[in-house]
């Protein structure tokens, strides 16, 4: 076994206790953090979060380690766990419990919607925000479609981080050359004036990538609105259009 893991409790018959199962988590991803790491992501992060230091395959391989040794969690168990585990401000908690919800996506459902905002509000940061947001809610929004009532309230928020949220929930789709992405640019739309910056590199983000696959779709809906656009929004959205469509983008912008 390597360094810092220990494996989750698992005794048949007995129920899953969530603040037993977090501690033996949280003590895997302490014995496998630095001080020094822990000391750099917390100035780079910002972060008003205790961090442990433990690097990113380290958190995911704890998570593994841990899911495989329960791998009929039901949805209470799964819920009451990440709840747990968000219950201290320490980074790597935080982090293992939006882990914890993308592995087990398929149990939870549309009333976990609820629960997954909450953590959004509470992120305050990208690095817990944008897994929330495009993993755990995009997967809640494709399985069951009647959350784009949320996320059109989503759109709507005083809060930024729910805000890029409502965009980011779409993105999976939209990359795979699928989605809603008339729902995406009605949103868009309505933020491209906004001078947050973690707004305008969500937009950029979601039509890079549906640029991917839909390049003529992005430049259609970008190219009469590209002089509104901040710089930044640009400069991701035409990462990988044809160079014509680039061209085009560009010049529109400039000519702001």
């Amino acid at each position: 076994m390597k360094r810092g893991v220990r494996r989750a409790p698992a005794i048949r018959g007995m129920p899953f206790d969530a603040h037993q199962a977090a501690r033996t988590i949280a003590r895997a991803l302490r014995a496998a953090g630095t001080p020094e790491r822990a000391a750099q992501e917390k100035r780079y992060l910002k972060s008003d979060l205790k961090h442990f230091g433990t690097s990113v395959p380290e958190t995911r391989r704890v998570v593994v380690t841990f899911a495989r040794e329960r791998p009929s969690l039901t949805r209470r168990d799964v819920i009451a766990l990440v709840k747990a585990l968000w219950s201290e401000p320490v980074f790597e908690r935080r982090w293992a419990a939006v882990e914890m919800l993308e592995r087990f996506s398929p149990v939870i459902g549309p009333r976990d919607i609820a629960l997954v905002e909450r953590l959004i509000r509470e992120s305050r940061t990208w690095a817990l925000v944008d897994g929330l947001a495009a993993t755990v809610s995009g997967s809640l929004v494709e399985r069951f479609p009647e959350l784009g009532a949320t996320l059109d309230r989503w759109a709507r928020d005083e809060d930024f981080w729910v805000r890029r949220s409502a965009l980011l929930a779409l993105l999976a789709p939209l990359r795979r050359g699928r989605g809603d992405f008339e729902r995406f640019g009605r949103y868009a739309d309505a933020m491209l004036d906004e001078r947050e910056f973690f707004v305008r590199k969500a937009i950029g983000w979601v039509l890079r990538e549906a640029g991917k696959k839909r390049p003529g779709l992005v430049h259609a809906w970008l190219a009469p609105r590209a002089a509104r656009a901040s710089g930044l929004t640009v400069r991701e959205a035409v990462k990988h259009l044809p160079e014509d469509m680039r061209s085009d983008i560009l010049a529109r912008a400039a000519g702001r």
